[in-house]
């Protein structure tokens, strides 16, 4: 399948929660978007694997994207070891994206900051020619994404662009509590954590409403880039 934009998450709902609204906006323009979730979030407080991959399924559809894999690696103690990086190879040469979007460069859960230069690292293996891969039975060809962009997650981390997500908010925020037992419900007798909070879901609104505010729009996603981006023209930007 030849993709847009492929999406890397640490956990499950970390690309809801850092670029939920541009994936949005990109389905909603007819681009293709596939999220690879690395790990199944099994160390999370609340909820069990199975609910996690239920409300993984959930956000998908409320996204519209293409595709939705995870690979099973060990949550909590992401390496970026020869195994985990070919596994990344595959999904790339798989789904042979332009645009790779990946977890914050630094961020309060390290699982984050690890999966980022994992992610990074082999977007750059893709496009050896001497790593052979095969999938399903079949070699696959060497792929190197375009682009690789960082969203922003718990760190407030300055960003080298935002997107506008002003008409994408309140899919990103549905997509979000598709996540029922990761965040804010007063009705749950399970622990509460830092992501469980009121605050932290109005913080989904006001950081994106503060980064429009900077840019000139209502509401913004925020990404940092691996390389100095050049633009054709002006088109595009927003006065």
């Amino acid at each position: 399948m030849k993709t847009d934009i492929l999406a890397f998450g640490a956990h499950p709902d970390d690309v809801e929660l850092g670029c939920g609204g541009t994936i949005a906006k990109m389905v909603s323009e007819g681009k293709k978007c596939v999220v690879v979730d690395l790990t199944r979030g099994e160390l999370g407080t609340r909820g069990t694997d199975e609910t996690r991959n239920a409300e993984a399924a959930d956000a998908a559809k409320i996204l519209g994207l293409s595709a939705r894999e995870n690979l099973g690696m060990k949550d909590g103690f992401l390496v970026n070891s020869e195994e985990y990086q070919m596994r990344i190879v595959k999904m790339i040469r798989k789904y042979r994206p332009e645009i790779v979007l990946a977890n914050a460069i630094d961020d309060r859960h390290p699982d984050h900051a690890k999966g980022a230069k994992l992610v990074s690292d082999a977007c750059f293996l893709s496009g050896l020619r001497k790593i052979e891969t095969v999938l399903d039975g079949d070699n696959q060809e060497v792929w190197r994404p375009k682009h690789v962009f960082h969203y922003i997650q718990w760190k407030d981390i300055k960003p080298e662009f935002v997107i506008d997500i002003s008409e994408h908010l309140n899919t990103k925020l549905e997509a979000c509590m598709a996540y029922k037992t990761q965040f804010y419900d007063p009705t749950s007798k399970e622990p509460e954590t830092p992501i469980t909070t009121k605050d932290f879901y109005e913080s989904l609104t006001y950081r994106a409403q503060d980064l429009g505010r900077l840019s000139g729009v209502t509401y913004a996603e925020g990404f940092t880039s691996e390389k100095l981006i050049s633009l054709k023209n002006f088109d595009g930007i927003v006065w």
